[in-house]
């Protein structure tokens, strides 16, 4: 079983910075692309930003330039900075990792719990 933990969200002000973490345990073989995606009630979940395990990026328009991921491979842990939060970049912000299952040799998505991110004015 792989699980995925997210921690760093929180409230911060119109124009502040907040740092998110997720950290891939369990029976895990590899890791491929990691991402982070984010909702909102009602809507459906966007994409922000992925990582493949060379280090290859890739942002949503509205996004790149504010928000930069990256992450440790032997740590297993993808990060996500957000700068110049905005009210509009509220939300609950989802990890994902494309994960190879060591006890199976199985490849699959796993999505952690997600992290409230809110933005005030």
């Amino acid at each position: 079983q792989v699980q995925l933990g997210e921690s760093g969200g929180g409230l911060v002000q119109a124009g502040g910075s907040l740092r998110l973490s997720c950290t891939a345990s369990g029976s895990i073989l590899s890791i491929n692309a990691m991402g982070w995606y984010r909702q909102t009630p009602g809507n459906q979940r966007e994409l922000v930003a992925t990582i493949t395990s060379g280090d290859i990026t890739r942002y949503a328009d509205s996004m790149e330039g504010r928000f930069t991921i990256s992450r440790d491979n032997a740590k297993n842990t993808v990060y996500l900075q957000l700068n110049s939060l905005q009210p509009e970049d509220t939300a609950v912000y989802y990890c994902n990792a494309n994960v190879r299952d060591r006890r199976f040799g199985v490849t699959r998505g796993y999505w952690g719990q997600g992290t409230q991110v809110t933005v005030s004015s």
